[in-house]
């Protein structure tokens, strides 16, 4: 099939969510950027976070994972069910009682200013290298096979794609992006439906011979309760999954600022409770595309990739062709946008309150203007940041960073479990060291683990220990002196 009908998909694709952005950031003002107004609709919300959770990453890494991991992933998955409805019942809770916008302000109100800025800073980190590994890893796969026919430069197609991202959410904020990520779930959905429909056609599989299939293989095995070591075991992989989910969601800014844009507390927990559930079958479309795409290679005597990561575009780009091309495209692409767009105005919207201190209901036109060019810098860090990856050009040392970069939820877990959980007063100035310390005591163990631990290797638990290690932390720079003025007047 023509590339120009791939561009022609794409540029309708991107005149949508302008249509919508057009629409949603008219009027808009710093209300709408930072909460919506308050009126976002829970389903709207609930379905726009499959495009949040699951990147580009998710779209081309699990289905390829399964020749390797076989469905070890939906463990994890599970484990985000019980993590779901934690932050539904207790983390939400108390984000609408204290009435935030950045989650951080918390930590403030908890700890001090320190805390705060040091969990801005934290997610700031993470969210920055972390969408910028998925962005790239979704731009390397379109680079490959869309942008390198018309001869754009790795560099430039990165700066058009920030560029589109720029535009559409520069105004409106989470009020536009509510709408754009509902678009952007929906075609991500679509394609790997669509990717499945097509593959079955081209292995004369029904719906019925392909849950047969899938039910069959040897790839489909889910649970693993043998191997303690291994990184693969159920508990590793289901108490990690909880976790994760806490962290990466409950105390991340970028994935609660749209939950917090609800109308009440009733309709995030709702809309968290339902997305709890639908993450589950979703991820089932992944791993079980993934299973049909390894048939597909050896019916048709394909070699399978060195990195698996390309098995999935090279069947959909080389091999099926028509139909299956644009549905791939239109899905990374919609995978690309949704795992970058909110990033942008999560990262504006906690550098603006936590670091800078504005009060987020009364925003002057100065703070509007920096607030613009807050939005701009960050999309040009990103940028860098991906530029960076691409001349590094060595897939270890990139996944390094982005795992390390993922060690600083450890932190953030410890602290809103310190403060949740007693009522200890804590030496503020001190926090950042506890929070620098924790990761990379944690990164030493990690990469000496096999040597130290017995051939034990770590798994999602690691961000349990890194959380553990913050709370312990936290505790030995308590403030004795605030205690006992507290133990003192509680007796008296």
């Amino acid at each position: 099939m023509s590339m120009y009908i791939i561009l022609f998909s794409v540029i309708g694709y991107f005149g949508l969510l302008m249509l919508i952005a057009w629409y949603t950031a008219n009027k808009a003002d710093s209300n709408s950027y930072f909460t919506g107004n308050k009126q976002s609709p829970w389903y709207i919300v609930a379905f726009g976070l499959i495009g949040d959770s699951l990147s580009g990453v998710t779209f081309i890494s699990v289905p390829g994972a399964v020749g390797t991991g076989q469905f070890s992933y939906m463990q994890i998955v599970i484990g985000y069910i019980f993590g779901y409805l934690i932050i539904a019942q207790f983390l939400l809770p108390m984000y609408y009682k204290l009435n935030l916008i950045s989650i951080y302000s918390y930590l403030e109100k908890r700890f001090g200013k320190n805390a705060q800025v040091t969990g801005s800073l934290f997610f700031i980190l993470s969210r920055l290298v972390g969408a910028a590994f998925r962005l790239y890893i979704a731009l390397i796969v379109l680079d490959i096979y869309f942008f390198s026919a018309f001869n754009i430069p790795f560099s430039v197609s990165t700066l058009i794609v920030i560029g589109l991202i720029l535009l559409y959410t520069y105004k409106g904020g989470i009020k536009t992006l509510v709408w754009t990520d509902t678009l952007q779930s929906a075609f991500l959905l679509a394609g790997v439906a669509m990717s499945i429909y097509v593959v079955c056609q081209q292995l004369n599989y029904n719906l019925f011979d392909a849950i047969s299939a899938v039910k069959e293989s040897p790839m489909s095995k889910t649970f693993f309760f043998d191997d303690w070591l291994g990184k693969n075991n159920f508990f590793k992989q289901f108490f990690g999954g909880v976790f994760i989910a806490i962290a990466m969601t409950g105390l991340d800014q970028n994935m609660m600022q749209k939950n917090l844009s609800c109308k009440n507390l009733g309709d995030a927990q709702k809309n968290i409770r339902w997305f709890s559930i639908v993450v589950v079958f979703i991820n089932i479309l992944f791993v079980g595309l993934g299973v049909l795409l390894y048939q597909f290679a050896a019916l048709k005597g394909l070699e399978i990739p060195a990195k698996t990561d390309q098995l999935f575009p090279s069947i959909a780009l080389n091999q099926v062709g028509g139909i299956g091309a644009i549905v791939f495209i239109l899905g990374i692409t919609a995978a690309t946008f949704s795992s970058a767009d909110s990033v942008l105005t999560t990262l504006t919207t906690s550098f603006c309150i936590d670091i800078l201190g504005y009060d987020e209901t009364h925003e002057s036109k100065e703070h509007k203007s920096k607030r613009h060019i807050i939005h701009v810098s960050f999309a040009l860090i990103l940028f860098l940041i991906i530029i960076v990856f691409k001349e590094l050009n060595n897939d270890s040392v990139i996944n390094q960073v982005f795992k390390f970069a993922g060690y600083t939820y450890g932190p953030l877990l410890g602290l809103f479990a310190f403060g949740l959980f007693n009522k200890i007063n804590i030496k503020d100035a001190l926090v950042p060291i506890v929070c620098v310390a924790s990761p990379i005591i944690c990164f030493v163990l990690d990469t000496y683990s096999v040597t130290l631990f017995g051939g034990y290797k770590f798994g999602q638990e690691l961000l349990i220990l890194n959380g553990m290690i913050t709370f312990f932390g936290l505790w030995l720079i308590k403030n004795n002196k605030q205690l006992a003025i507290s133990k003192n007047s509680l007796s008296s």
